[in-house]
């Protein structure tokens, strides 16, 4: 379970303060399928890079399974990005230098802890239908397919979170949709997966709907 309590991220910019997320509390529970929906600017990829410990609120607390990560050192927020929880970035964040195969490879190669890693990288370019495309490079790629890519790499060591930041929002409307059905297919095995999305057709897959505007989230209705 993911419990928020009064959640506050505040940015300075010189003399000038911009308030990303304002006084939220929440609870995810675990196996959820959550959509948080909003326009752009309006703090879902702030929100998500609190959930995954890749930015530290200003205020507030984020305690995932009874630890409060907004307390973790640097070397703790890294093992909970590096085992806990997946992020799935909008631009697919692939090395462009390593091929697919590489790409899923290499949080295996910095955790140390996965025997096999040539084997679970395959397994995991099978599970979002890469297999053929195992030794190609990103710009060899289309859109779509890096971001199936990206998806094995967000799941290389098993996190049972999975964050999601527009997904599909460079994505055609068919391609966009078959990677929607692959994180519902992720969560009806048992992962929690939160994806922040302005595309309201992914809406349908949601076990939940979040709405975020000027930083404040509330349940739709």
């Amino acid at each position: 379970m993911i419990e928020i309590e009064h959640l506050i991220k505040v940015y300075r910019r010189g003399k000038i303060e911009v308030i990303a997320i304002r006084d939220v509390s929440l609870k995810i529970e675990d196996g959820e399928m959550v959509m948080l929906v909003g326009p752009s600017g309006s703090g879902k990829t702030t929100f998500l890079h609190l959930l995954g410990g890749i930015d530290r609120p200003t205020a507030g607390k984020i305690v995932v399974n009874g630890e409060n990560i907004s307390l973790f050192n640097d070397k703790e927020l890294t093992d909970y990005r590096r085992n806990r929880v997946g992020v799935v970035f909008q631009f697919f964040n692939l090395v462009p230098t390593l091929n697919a195969l590489e790409n899923v490879m290499l949080p295996m190669q910095f955790s140390g802890k996965v025997e096999n890693k040539k084997e679970r990288a395959k397994e995991l370019l099978k599970l979002v239908g890469m297999e053929h495309r195992e030794k190609h490079y990103p710009d060899e790629m289309s859109g779509g397919e890096q971001q199936r890519v990206a998806i094995a790499v967000a799941l290389a060591l098993d996190p049972p979170i999975i964050l999601a930041d527009e997904p599909t929002g460079e994505l055609d409307t068919e391609t966009g949709l078959s990677i929607i059905k692959l994180f519902k297919k992720l969560n009806d095995e048992g992962k929690t997966v939160i994806i922040a999305t302005h595309d309201l057709r992914l809406l349908d897959y949601a076990t939940r709907v979040l709405k975020i505007e000027d930083g404040k989230i509330y349940e739709s209705q």
